[in-house]
């Protein structure tokens, strides 16, 4: 393993999370050592439809144009999520174990828990995935109901549709777990939330991705200059803000969600690594590189460029230009 961690591989630098072969592969490999006889054709067949439906070769979608919610983005949750079903049913008790089955679909509730970042052609609004910020879990689960009966998986429809919501905000998680009896199907939305988190976290660009595209895609989401009473409030007033609250924002999400309402699921993956946690190391490294930067004021030191893996050309500049635009309207407009 080469000592330099590459910009589009995971957290131990031996997948490459732009390829979703890659990813395939490595899946597989974890599966087999829990599940040696699983049949793999949904998961197959899942990923197949992922890669073009992300390049924008599907009827009635258009490609993705989110460049920090790109297609490495999500092929990285899903294999932090495929190795803590596998740490999980490694140390789970008979009756608490999720099985082959839960646990494919719930990869694939991974795969696809970011689509509704994707415009769809009816979509005649909007101009870039972005604008979905608020309502993307949503509109993922609209897609999966759509999707799972091609799989011959709709009987997990009610299921499915619920916990994609433990990767967002639109539904409290209490309400969740009451809708949803089996406590093996919360585990997996546990398991699916905190891939979510630690995987984004851990990126080794994540500092550079926050400040050149997290913030672009809050302006645009309305997160960054939400309106209040008719009046525009600045939440973020730039990327180097955003990066400013990033530390507390990390503390926040692993003392809430991580810690207590995810019951710590993260440990499941120490047992992949010999008792240590190379996701959770890579988070504290970021944090502390970021207050670094953040004493010394040297915004130079963050000087990554990592690719963007999107199905638009030069979707950074395009981006920029719908953000500034947006920034525009928004204080001509209060």
């Amino acid at each position: 393993m080469t000592s330099i961690r590459r910009s589009d591989f995971d957290v131990t630098n031996t997948v490459q999370v732009s390829s979703p072969g890659a990813v395939l592969a490595a899946v597989e490999k974890l599966f087999r050592t829990v599940w040696p006889d699983l049949a793999f054709d949904s998961l197959t067949r899942s990923f197949e439809h992922f890669e073009r439906l992300f390049a924008g070769e599907v009827q009635g979608f258009h490609g993705v144009d989110t460049v920090y919610h790109d297609r490495q983005h999500t092929l990285d949750i899903t294999l932090a999520l495929a190795r803590l079903i596998v740490g999980f049913e490694r140390q789970a008790a008979g009756p608490q174990r999720l099985g082959s089955e839960r646990a494919m679909v719930g990869l694939i509730t991974g795969l696809f828990h970011d689509v509704g970042y994707l415009r769809r052609a009816d979509d005649l609004d909007s101009r870039n995935g972005a604008e979905f910020t608020r309502t993307h879990v949503s509109r993922g689960a609209r897609f999966l109901t759509d999707y799972l009966p091609q799989l011959g998986l709709g009987h997990w429809i009610p299921v499915v549709t619920q916990i994609i919501h433990f990767t967002g905000y639109e539904v409290p998680f209490a309400r969740i777990e009451a809708l949803v009896p089996d406590r093996r199907d919360i585990t997996m939305g546990h398991l699916l939330g905190t891939a979510d988190m630690i995987a984004q976290m851990a990126d080794r660009c994540y500092l550079e991705k926050c400040r050149d595209r997290l913030y672009a895609e809050f302006v645009l989401g309305g997160v960054a200059l939400p309106f209040s009473d008719g009046n525009a409030q600045v939440k973020y007033a730039s990327g180097l803000d955003l990066l400013r609250q990033t530390p507390d924002f990390v503390t926040d999400v692993r003392t809430k969600r991580l810690d207590h309402e995810f019951h710590r699921a993260y440990e499941y993956l120490d047992v992949l690594y010999g008792g240590r946690n190379p996701y959770m190391e890579s988070i504290d490294r970021n944090v502390e590189y970021l207050r670094q930067v953040l004493r010394s004021e040297s915004w130079q030191l963050l000087r990554r460029r990592p690719p963007i893996f999107a199905a638009t050309a030069d979707p950074m500049s395009t981006m920029r230009n719908l953000m500034l635009g947006h920034i525009k309207r928004v204080w001509s407009a209060g």
